[in-house]
């Protein structure tokens, strides 16, 4: 069943008490807790969405550097539950690089606070890495406090068609080689369209325009986006990841696929293969939730 929160109060009573949980609707718990511009961190509800969080950091020229499928429907909590990232993984890393503190409300109804709300806190065991992908099954998320960014003042996207893997292959091992410091580095072959690589530049203006410059003289200078993140990722599919220097064996007989090829993560299109939970998995989950409140993992 979905456990729906109207509060957060209520969510704390009825935890304990419910069974077969196999989801949760955080909508009801959405506010942005704190912002303190001028440390760069910001403290939001789980229940809010992704997009809304940017917006509301994006008034003080901040921005949290990740970029999740559907980020107007995928809620904080969703993005921290799942691991969630997008293109923008290559250059920024992933949400686990950026959460410093979080908490989480546990199966029987108590409140675990870890982290804090400076950049620089290595007090204690760090529990937020170990809450970050479990899905919710082992506490709830419901508040996160993050690291922030200042907007980039530039941000470039430019593509470049392919004729085939090993083209591809060779433009990527040049970007390698170059001077340029890409934030996006996706290929992508989709249903219809050419064998693509993206490549994403962004920073200061004047940086940004002579990697640009540097780009063009490997003759990648077409004008590119995001959206064949957005369009792929909506529709079922699988992943897996391989080493960046084994990626493009892997690729030979997918399409359509997406790969971040900087760092050999790929999807396809497929169902997910059915997740067997590891003997750590199992002890772990057992000492979180002994009563299997929460989904099983």
């Amino acid at each position: 069943m979905t456990l729906t929160a109207e509060s957060f109060e209520k969510l704390q009573k009825s935890l304990p008490n419910a069974r077969d949980v196999t989801s949760f609707d955080l909508s009801a718990i959405n506010q942005l807790v704190e912002h303190v511009p001028e440390d760069m961190t910001a403290t939001v509800q789980a229940g809010m969405s992704v997009a809304a969080f940017q917006a509301n950091l994006a008034n003080y020229g901040q921005w949290l550097p990740i970029d999740p499928p559907q980020p107007e429907v995928t809620s904080i909590g969703a993005l921290l539950g799942g691991n969630a990232n997008g293109p923008r993984r290559f250059g920024f890393g992933t949400i686990r690089d950026w959460l410093i503190g979080v908490t989480v409300l546990l199966p029987d109804g108590r409140l675990v606070r870890n982290g804090g709300k400076v950049v620089k806190n290595v007090a204690g065991f760090d529990l937020c890495k170990l809450f970050v992908g479990s899905r919710g099954t082992l506490g709830v998320i419901v508040e996160a406090t993050f690291k922030l960014l200042p907007l980039p003042e530039s941000e470039v996207f430019l593509r470049c068609e392919c004729e085939s893997l090993e083209e591809a292959k060779i433009l990527i091992e040049r970007i390698w080689a170059s001077d340029l410091q890409p934030s996006v580095l996706d290929l992508h072959h989709l249903e219809s369209g050419s064998l693509t690589l993206v490549l994403g530049l962004s920073g200061a203006k004047a940086d940004v325009d002579m990697q640009v410059e540097g780009a063009d003289k490997m003759k990648i200078n077409k004008p590119g986006d995001l959206a064949h993140d957005g369009s792929f990722r909506s529709k079922s599919h699988a992943f897996a990841a391989a080493p960046p220097d084994k990626l493009f064996e892997q690729l030979q007989d997918i399409k359509p696929f997406i790969a971040r090829a900087g760092n050999g993560i790929y999807y396809f299109r497929g169902e997910p293969i059915p997740h067997k939970p590891s003997a750590l998995e199992q002890r772990i989950k057992g000492s979180f939730d002994p009563n299997g409140i929460l989904p099983a993992p």
